[in-house]
């Protein structure tokens, strides 16, 4: 007997049937839930290397798409996975919703503040489901941060670290500015985790630094964002990658009235005067197949989701305020009307 859920109405003897744009890392790990998955059925992927693509949809039994125009207009699919790169993530998602389709993206939704707030409301408008990946809220650091911070007491200094050298920097999409996006933009989660712990942000004020090798490829970057909390909570992210830098770190620091927390990807310690303990830090294997399972609970059953689109897309505001300071070279405000 055929049971319809109480969320998006897919038959539970129905497999969902999916399209991805995109057949890098994530895409990839997408499709093995996917395929591994009775829920769900992988059609059609379209890639931007016919080779590639081909090649993708041998290993995983789908139909290869000319393009992801094409993709999203098909019949054949309920829901479109956007994984390519950053600069079309929004033209995507709006033709999906356009088209019917239900959407999940790989963050950022676009990189026009804009184009995302038209994205959520379409969506909203045509009663689908746009879920925009925010995995770094899902890993064991950010769960580890979350459950220690009452034992610090009232925070007012947070840093966040992440510098990742490349001995040769690739000439991939990541370093470019038209595909990535402003960096703070591209690399969303840095401000999001911020955000996500302590919520509305007064001012940012931000510096950037690009070590170019042609027009639109750089060979390293740095940027440096002190965001001001309603809170009074005071943040910095430092976001690096490529050629310039010679030594890696990822630390998040976090300083409150009884103590101050840190943390790395693998474990963190509570300092409190004499005393420091160890705090255990979660694994971070999984997390795209557990975003994609709960992806499909939420349309087959109606389970919520661990993020909401407006706080999405309210980091994204912050990450574009980020990138007006830097070119501006001004303090500003963010509006929180």
């Amino acid at each position: 007997m055929t049971q319809i859920n109480t969320g998006f109405g897919f038959s539970v003897n129905s497999p969902i049937r999916v399209g991805i744009v995109g057949t890098g890392f994530a895409a990839k790990l997408r499709a093995q839930t996917l395929v591994a998955d009775a829920r769900s059925n992988l059609v059609a992927v379209a890639g931007h290397n016919p080779e590639n693509t081909a090649e993708f949809c041998e290993e995983f039994g789908a139909e290869a798409a000319v393009s992801w125009r094409k993709l999203v207009e098909r019949d054949d699919l309920d829901l479109v996975i956007v994984c390519t790169v950053n600069r079309d993530h929004g033209a995507i998602v709006l033709a999906a919703l356009e088209n019917h389709k239900h959407v999940v993206v790989e963050y950022p939704l676009s990189l026009d503040v804009s184009e995302a707030k038209r994205a959520i409301e379409l969506a909203a408008q045509n009663q689908k489901l746009l879920h925009i990946e925010h995995i770094e809220l899902l890993g064991g650091l950010h769960q580890a941060i979350k459950e220690s911070l009452p034992l610090i007491g009232k925070v007012f200094y947070a840093r966040y670290v992440t510098v990742t050298p490349q001995r040769t920097a690739p000439q991939r999409w990541t370093f470019q500015h038209s595909l990535f996006g402003f960096p703070l933009i591209g690399a969303i989660s840095r401000l999001h985790r911020f955000t996500n712990l302590f919520g509305e942000v007064a001012t940012v004020n931000c510096q950037t630094q690009f070590w170019d090798t042609q027009p639109d490829l750089y060979k390293a970057c740095l940027c440096n964002a002190q965001l001001r909390f309603t809170n009074g909570v005071l943040a910095e992210a430092v976001y690096g990658k490529g050629e310039t830098f010679s030594q890696s770190e990822n630390i998040f620091t976090i300083y409150g009235e009884a103590g101050t927390l840190i943390f790395t990807p693998e474990s963190g310690q509570l300092i409190q005067g004499e005393n420091r303990q160890t705090l255990k830090v979660g694994t971070r294997r999984g997390l795209f197949a557990k975003d994609t399972d709960m992806v499909l609970d939420c349309l087959l059953d109606g389970t919520p989701l661990y993020v909401e689109n407006t706080s999405s897309l309210y980091a994204l505001k912050v990450a574009d305020a980020a990138r007006r300071s830097s070119e501006t070279n001004q303090k500003l405000a963010i509006d929180n009307s």
